[in-house]
C-alpha cells in the first residue's frame, strides 16, 4: 500500500515546495530592486555555505557538528529519496547510500532534541520545539522504508500497521521538511537562508583577500524617499536576508543594549521585518520580547509605516552599532545596516532624532564638531609641541587625523602622548589644524547622511591639496569611516589606528620602550577597530612589548561588549534597566586589573564614566610614553619635521580654551 502512495506523496510535497517558493520570493519581491549575479551567486553558494557560514557556527563545535550532521544528512537524503523513491532507480547502492544518510540525519537530530529538552533562553521556542521531532520521524520513517530497497527486508514486511504509520510519519515529515520550507516553518531557514548567501546584500564579506565589509553604503540623497520607512522600501535581498533567520539568539545573547534592559533585541527586530512581510502581528512570536515590551502590541504589513506599527523608535535608537549581532549571526544577516536605513528615514525624512540627536546635527553643520566648539580651537591643546601643518608643509609621510577628541581635556592627554610617541620616533608627521573637520560618522550613524556626505566630501577635497602616504588616528570611528566609507564618495586612503602604526614602530626598533613598572593590565576592544576592522592583535603585542600580560575579560576580541558608546547611544541616551559602561566595567573587574588599556576616545570617556573604585583607565599610547626609552641626538640635530609648527596661542589664550572645553563637557578647567 505504501509503496503505491509514496510516489504520490513526495510528488505533492515537491509541487506545495515550489508553489511555496515562487509565494516566498513574491513576498521578498515587494522590497526594492538590487541587480544580483544570479548564476553566479548560486554556483558561489555552496563554498559560502560550507566555509563562511560554517566558520561562524564552527565556533560551537558540538552544535557545529550536530549541523553538519542534520543538515547535510537532510540535503542528501532529500537528493536520494528522490531518485529511490520517486523515480525508483533500482540500485542497492542508491539505497544503502539513503540508509546512511538518514542514519546520519536521525543522529544530528537526537542532538538536537536533547539540546531543546532544557533550551538557553536565548532559543525561540514555539514551533521550535517540534522541529527535532519531524527531524527524527523524517529521518526513521525512510530509513525504514529504504530497508527492503536495500535488500535488508523482503517487500511487503510489516503489513497494513507498519504501512500506516509509515505513511504518517512520512506525511508529518515531508510536510514539515519541504512544505515548511517554503510556506512558512522552522525549516524556513534553510530555503531563504541558502538563496540569501547566494544573492547576500554584501556579497565582498564572501571574496577571497577582499577583506571585511562593514562601512554603511551611500544613499542617493536626490531620492524620492530617504531611508526606509515600510518594509517595502528595503532592498528585495535585505528581506530575503531577514526570512533567513534562524531565531538561535546569538545575536540577543551578544547584543550590549538587550544585556542592559533597553528596548532592542536584535532577534525581535528581524522578526518583526519577517511580520511585516506577509502582513500580522508578532502575536505568534515565540522568543525574548524587548524588554519592558509585551508580545502582541505590534504589527502591520510591507506597506505601512515600521515605527509605531513593527517597531517603537527607541528600538531603532537603543542600537551602539556595535555589530557584535552581525558579528554572531550564522546566517550572515546584516541587522545594523537595517537599523541605519530606518533611523535615516526618521532623522532625514522626519527629523524626529531623539533627545540631543538634533543639537548634535545643528552643531555638526553649524562648527564641524558635534560638540559646537570654535572649530579654530581643535589645536590649542598642542600650542606648545611644535606640530608641523599639512597647509605649511604641503607633503608629509604620516597625516595625523587629531579628529574631535581635540576638543575633550581628557583625550588630549592621549594625543599628547601619541605626538610625543612620534617625535621620539623621528617620524615626519603633520596635522590638518582648522582644516580638518569631524568624520561625519556621529551624523552617519544617527541617520543624518546629508550632513555625513556633505563634511567627507568637504574633507576629501581638503585632502586631495596636498601629499601624504598615510593617514593616522587614535580614533577607531574616525579611522573606519576614512578607510571604508569615504572610498564610495572618492577618497581612498591608506589609514592605520595609532595602536597598529605604534606597532610598527616598536617591532621595527624605531621606538624603544622599556617594561611597563605600573599595575597589572586588562584590555578592552574597541568595537570599531575590532569587529568593523579586525584588528585584535596590534594592541596585545604593543602590551606584550612593554611586558604586560593582559588579563583578559570573559568577552574579548571579536566577543568584547560595547562600552555603549557607539552609534551615536549616548546622544540618544534611551533609558535602560543598567548602564552598558557599567557592565563591561564589572567585566573588567572580574579580572582583577589595575588599569584598563582602550585604544578609543569614546571608549575612555565612557568607562572613566562609571563610579569608583574601579581600575584606571589608560590609552595604550599613554602607557607606551610612560615607558618610552629617550634617546639622546647627535648635537645640532632635530627630529625630522619640526619646521612649520603650529604656534597658535599664548598661555592666556590656551587658558581661555581650556574654560571654553570646560563650559562644553562640563568638567572642570
Amino acid at each position: 500500500m505504501i509503496t503505491s502512495l509514496l510516489s504520490v506523496l513526495i510528488f505533492i510535497a515537491l509541487a506545495l515546495a515550489v508553489i511555496g517558493a515562487v509565494r516566498r520570493a513574491r513576498l521578498w519581491r515587494q522590497g526594492q530592486a538590487n541587480p544580483v549575479d544570479i548564476i553566479g551567486g548560486l554556483l558561489k553558494m555552496p563554498r559560502r555555505y560550507l566555509v563562511d557560514l560554517h566558520h561562524v557556527v564552527a565556533r560551537d563545535k558540538a552544535m557545529s557538528n550536530t549541523h553538519v550532521a542534520t543538515a547535510g544528512g537532510f540535503v542528501a537524503s532529500a537528493v536520494l529519496i528522490v531518485l529511490v523513491h520517486l523515480f525508483e532507480l533500482d540500485s542497492r547502492i542508491l539505497a544503502w547510500a539513503l540508509l546512511l544518510t538518514t542514519a546520519t540525519m536521525f543522529t544530528g537530530a537526537i542532538f538536537v532534541y536533547r539540546r531543546r529538552i532544557d533550551p538557553p533562553a536565548r532559543l525561540s521556542k514555539g514551533p521550535w520545539m517540534r522541529l527535532p521531532k519531524s527531524l527524527l520521524v523524517f529521518a526513521a520513517s525512510f530509513f525504514v522504508l529504504t530497508l527492503p530497497a536495500a535488500g535488508i527486508l523482503p517487500e511487503g514486511t510489516g503489513g497494513w500497521l507498519l504501512a500506516v504509520v509509515l505513511t504518517a510519519g512520512i506525511v508529518w515529515g515531508m510536510g514539515e521538511m519541504f512544505f515548511g520550507m517554503t510556506w512558512g516553518g522552522p525549516m524556513k531557514h534553510a530555503f531563504a537562508g541558502a538563496l540569501h548567501l547566494a544573492f547576500h546584500r554584501r556579497a565582498e564579506r564572501f571574496e577571497d583577500g577582499a577583506g571585511r565589509s562593514t562601512g554603511l553604503k551611500a544613499i542617493d540623497l536626490t531620492a524620492a524617499k530617504l531611508g526606509v520607512e515600510k518594509p517595502a522600501d528595503f532592498k528585495w535581498n535585505q528581506l530575503l536576508g531577514f526570512d533567513a533567520c534562524v531565531q538561535c539568539g546569538r545575536c540577543e545573547a551578544a547584543c550590549p543594549a538587550f544585556a542592559a534592559g533597553q528596548p532592542l533585541n536584535p532577534k525581535k527586530l528581524i522578526q518583526d521585518m519577517v511580520v511585516g512581510l506577509a502582513g500580522g502581528t508578532d502575536v505568534n512570536y515565540a522568543g525574548s520580547p524587548y524588554p519592558g515590551k509585551p508580545i502582541g502590541e505590534h504589527g502591520g504589513n510591507a506597506h505601512s509605516p515600521i515605527v509605531k506599527g513593527l517597531v517603537d523608535a527607541e528600538t531603532l535608537w537603543s542600537c551602539t552599532t556595535c555589530r557584535a549581532c552581525v558579528e554572531e549571526c550564522p546566517m550572515m544577516i546584516e541587522h545594523v545596516d537595517a537599523i541605519v536605513d530606518m533611523r535615516r528615514f526618521l532623522t532625514l525624512e522626519k527629523g524626529a532624532t531623539p533627545n540631543k540627536g538634533p543639537e548634535v546635527l545643528e552643531n555638526l553643520i553649524a562648527t564641524d564638531n558635534p560638540g559646537g566648539f570654535e572649530p579654530g580651537s581643535r589645536m590649542h591643546w598642542a600650542a606648545d609641541l611644535s606640530i608641523p601643518v599639512l597647509a605649511d608643509v604641503k607633503q608629509t609621510e604620516v597625516l595625523f587625523w587629531v579628529g574631535d577628541g581635540g576638543f575633550d581635556m581628557r583625550n588630549q592627554r592621549t594625543l599628547r602622548s601619541f605626538v610625543k610617541l612620534l617625535k621620539a620616533a623621528k617620524v615626519e608627521f603633520a596635522v590638518l589644524a582648522h582644516e580638518e573637520r569631524d568624520s561625519g560618522d556621529v551624523a552617519r550613524r544617527l541617520g543624518d547622511e546629508a550632513t555625513f556626505q556633505q563634511l567627507a566630501k568637504r574633507n576629501i577635497k581638503t585632502l586631495s591639496q596636498y601629499g601624504f602616504k598615510r593617514i593616522v588616528t587614535c580614533d577607531p570611528h574616525s579611522f573606519h569611516v576614512l578607510k571604508n566609507e569615504y572610498g564610495e564618495l572618492g577618497g581612498h586612503y591608506e589609514v592605520l589606528h595609532h595602536t597598529t602604526y605604534l606597532n610598527e614602530l616598536v617591532q621595527s626598533g624605531a621606538l624603544q620602550v622599556s617594561k611597563h613598572q605600573g599595575g597589572s593590565v586588562t584590555y578592552h576592544d574597541p568595537c570599531y577597530l575590532g569587529r568593523y576592522n579586525g584588528e585584535y592583535e596590534a594592541p596585545r603585542e604593543l602590551l606584550r612589548s612593554l611586558g604586560i600580560e593582559v588579563k583578559e575579560m570573559e568577552r574579548s576580541g571579536f566577543r568584547s561588549r560595547c562600552c555603549g558608546g557607539g552609534g551615536g547611544a549616548p546622544i540618544t541616551d534611551i533609558p535602560g534597566k543598567q548602564r552598558i559602561p557599567d557592565m563591561r566595567m564589572d567585566d573588567a573587574r572580574a579580572t582583577g586589573a589595575e588599569i584598563v588599556a582602550v585604544g578609543c576616545p569614546q571608549c575612555t570617556a565612557m568607562l572613566e564614566g562609571v563610579v569608583e573604585p574601579r581600575p584606571e583607565i589608560k590609552d595604550i599610547a599613554e602607557l607606551l610614553v610612560a615607558a618610552l626609552v629617550e634617546v639622546d641626538e647627535p648635537a645640532g640635530q632635530k627630529s625630522t619635521g619640526q619646521k612649520a609648527a603650529v604656534q597658535t596661542a599664548e598661555p592666556v589664550k590656551m587658558a581661555a580654551a581650556s574654560k571654553a572645553a570646560a563650559a562644553k563637557t562640563g568638567e572642570p578647567a
